[in-house]
C-alpha cells in the first residue's frame, strides 16, 4: 500500500515537470514565432528576474522586498478579517434571529467585488489602513459564510447529550460547536486567503505606495518592460500557491480524518 502510494506520488511529480516542460517549450516558440518585445522568452524573464533580485527596479528595491512587503500586508489584513469573521460567524450560527436580522446587510455587500471598494478606499483611507480594509473585504466573506455553515452543520445529538450532562452554553460552544465546525472554518480561511492575496495586488497597482508586487507590475508596464511584468505575475502566482499550500497542510494535520475518508 505505501509502495503504491510513493509510486502514485512519483507519477503526479513527473506529469507535474512534463506539463511544466511543455509550458515553457510552448511559451518559447511563441516567443520565437511572434518575435515582438512585447512577448519575451522565458531566458529573457530568467534574466530580469536574476536582475530584479539582485540590483532591484528603478526605484532601489529588489523583488524580495516587493513580496515581503505584499505578504506583510495581506497577512495583516487576513489575521484581521479572521478575529472579526469567526467569532461573528459562530454568533450568527447560533442565533437564528441574528442571522435574519443580518442576512438583508451582509448578503448585498458581499455580492461588491472587493476592487470596487478601492476609489472609496483611496479617498477614506491611508498608508497601510488601506490595504487593510480591502483584504479584509475580500477575505471576510468566505470566511464568515464558512464558519456559519459548520456551526449549523453541528449534530444536534451532541449538543442535547453536553446539556443532559449539565453544560452551559459557553462549554458547548467551546468544546462542542466550535470544533465540529473547524474544517469548515479552515476552507473559509483558505478561500480569504487567495482572495485576500488577489485583492492586495489590485490595491497595490492603484494605492501610489512605491513598494508592492502591484505596484511593481504597473510600474513596469508603463515603461513596456514585459519581461519585468512576467516576473511579478509569476512571483504573484508562486506565492499564492505556497500558502494555499500552507492552509491546506495545516488542515490535513489537523483533520486527518477527513483524508481517510476520501482516501
Amino acid at each position: 500500500m505505501i509502495r503504491m502510494e510513493r509510486l502514485d506520488r512519483v507519477k503526479g511529480m513527473l506529469l507535474g515537470g512534463l506539463s511544466l516542460a511543455a509550458f515553457f517549450l510552448i511559451w518559447q516558440l511563441a516567443a520565437w514565432s511572434m518575435n515582438s518585445p512585447f512577448l519575451p522568452g522565458p531566458y529573457e524573464v530568467l534574466q530580469a528576474f536574476v536582475r530584479l533580485s539582485m540590483t532591484g527596479d528603478i526605484d532601489g528595491y529588489t523583488l524580495y522586498s516587493h513580496s515581503l512587503m505584499s505578504i506583510y500586508r495581506v497577512l495583516l489584513g487576513f489575521g484581521f478579517a479572521g478575529v472579526t469573521a469567526i467569532p461573528l460567524g459562530v454568533f450568527m450560527g447560533l442565533k437564528p434571529s441574528v442571522n435574519s436580522f443580518s442576512t438583508p446587510i451582509i448578503e448585498p455587500i458581499r455580492f461588491i467585488p472587493p476592487i470596487a471598494w478601492i476609489p472609496l478606499s483611496i479617498i477614506l483611507l491611508s498608508g497601510l489602513g488601506r490595504y487593510i480594509f480591502l483584504i479584509w473585504v475580500g477575505a471576510f466573506f468566505p470566511i464568515l459564510l464558512n464558519t456559519i455553515a459548520g456551526v449549523k452543520r453541528t449534530s444536534p445529538v451532541l449538543v442535547d447529550m453536553a446539556k443532559t450532562f449539565g453544560a452551559d452554553s459557553s462549554t458547548i460552544t467551546s468544546r462542542i460547536v466550535f470544533p465540529s465546525a473547524l474544517p469548515e472554518v479552515m476552507s473559509g480561511l483558505r478561500v480569504g486567503l487567495g482572495v485576500g492575496w488577489m485583492c492586495i495586488v489590485a490595491a497595490e497597482m492603484i494605492g501610489g505606495e512605491p513598494v508592492g508586487l502591484g505596484r511593481l507590475i504597473i510600474k513596469y508596464a508603463n515603461l513596456l518592460q514585459i519581461d519585468v511584468v512576467i516576473v511579478g505575475m509569476i512571483t504573484i502566482g508562486i506565492i499564492g500557491l505556497v500558502l494555499n499550500y500552507g492552509i491546506l497542510t495545516a488542515e490535513k494535520r489537523l483533520f486527518k480524518w477527513r483524508v481517510e475518508v476520501k482516501a
